[in-house]
């Protein structure tokens, strides 16, 4: 499914891997997604600045 039709709708995003090797850009957008290790989970409503969040981070997320 395409990341665009998640917006304006509210989606659980759950880190599946490690940010370890991540760059700085990487590991803000994990931050800012309110993640912090794995298994974590958070649930937003996304809007264009998320979407852009996970697009940086999509191998590292899960979305439900």
């Amino acid at each position: 499914m395409k990341m665009e039709n998640y917006l304006n709708k509210k989606v659980k995003i759950t880190q599946i891997k490690g940010g370890s090797k991540l760059n700085a850009r990487q590991k803000g957008s994990l931050v800012g997604l309110g993640l912090r290790g794995i298994g974590t989970f958070f649930e937003i409503k996304v809007d264009n600045s998320v979407l852009g969040m996970i697009k940086k981070v999509q191998h590292v997320i899960k979305i439900s």
